[in-house]
């Protein structure tokens, strides 16, 4: 994190559930690791921190009084006072939407949460939470997190890129370099890579996803030996319904390769399109 800020880096995006799944653990140790950090550099101000509610077990769903509740335990891990952006982290149908988007204004109003945005919705459902939010004059989604990358493409474009466009509002995708593959550390013939992604990564191990990193390699080549994450990356950024795409670092020579701000031209990203379609 302070090799990721002395690049200019200040927006982190994390959850409170994260990282339940890892064994002894039981959820909100991301955001404890982030907010002791935070507190230590004294630099809060200087961060934008994302964070999510609704998947933890110990924090299910979108009822008012868990939002408020998760709300209150996330704010004491990340050692502040308000979350810059506050995330549905999915939809939950058995919660009126006059419930869950009051409980959110009600955190807007006493400033403990900046904006909201919703991760894994359907387009109609993001469409219609956002109608309620405008037909009621209460805060509304001002974006997504969803999967999308080059390898992965079907799911966004097909159900929510044209709704999030429609809406005037912006994807801030997640698994940016599908889960380390598009760094191209998975080829043809190698069986070992040190990640702890590697088991997903590898369901992209196809025909078309080497494809796709050997149209990198090319576009890779007309900058400077560019790193692949990096490429990857600038071909999210380079799509209309992008504002910022999100990668993963486990290592600080990792973050290097994520930080590089490429800029593609028209035909590199076409190229990439066309190989990715």
């Amino acid at each position: 994190m302070d090799a990721y800020k002395s690049h200019g880096g200040n927006f982190i995006d994390t959850a409170d559930m994260y990282n339940q799944w890892v064994e002894g653990h039981v959820g909100g140790e991301s955001e404890t690791v982030i907010g002791n950090w935070m507190k230590s550099r004294g630099n809060r101000a200087d961060m934008v921190i994302a964070t999510k509610v609704a998947k933890m077990d110990r924090r299910p769903g979108l009822s008012a009084k868990n939002i408020i509740a998760a709300c209150e335990e996330s704010l004491d891990r990340l050692h502040t006072d308000y979350i810059d952006l506050y995330y549905s982290h999915e939809d939950d149908q058995t919660v009126s939407l006059e419930e869950t988007l009051g409980a959110y204004a009600q955190l807007i109003a006493q400033g403990k949460v900046r904006y909201i945005a919703a991760s894994n919705f359907t387009a109609a459902r993001l469409r219609e939470s956002i109608t309620y939010s405008e037909n009621n004059n209460i805060p509304a989604y001002i974006a997504v997190q969803d999967l999308y990358n080059l390898v992965d493409r079907k799911t966004y474009e097909t159900d929510l890129a044209s709704t999030v466009e429609s809406l005037g509002i912006s994807n801030i995708p997640f698994y940016g370099i599908a889960r380390g593959f598009l760094s191209g550390k998975y080829r043809p013939g190698v069986t070992e890579v040190d990640s702890k992604r590697a088991a997903g990564a590898r369901e992209y191990a196809t025909d078309k996803g080497y494809a796709i990193l050997t149209a990198m390699d090319e576009v890779s080549a007309a900058h400077n030996g560019a790193p692949l994450s990096a490429i990857a990356l600038a071909w999210l950024r380079s799509q209309s319904s992008v504002s910022v795409p999100i990668a993963s670092a486990r290592t600080v020579p990792q973050l290097e390769e994520i930080v590089q701000v490429i800029e593609l031209t028209p035909a590199e990203v076409e190229k990439l399109n066309s190989v990715s379609a």
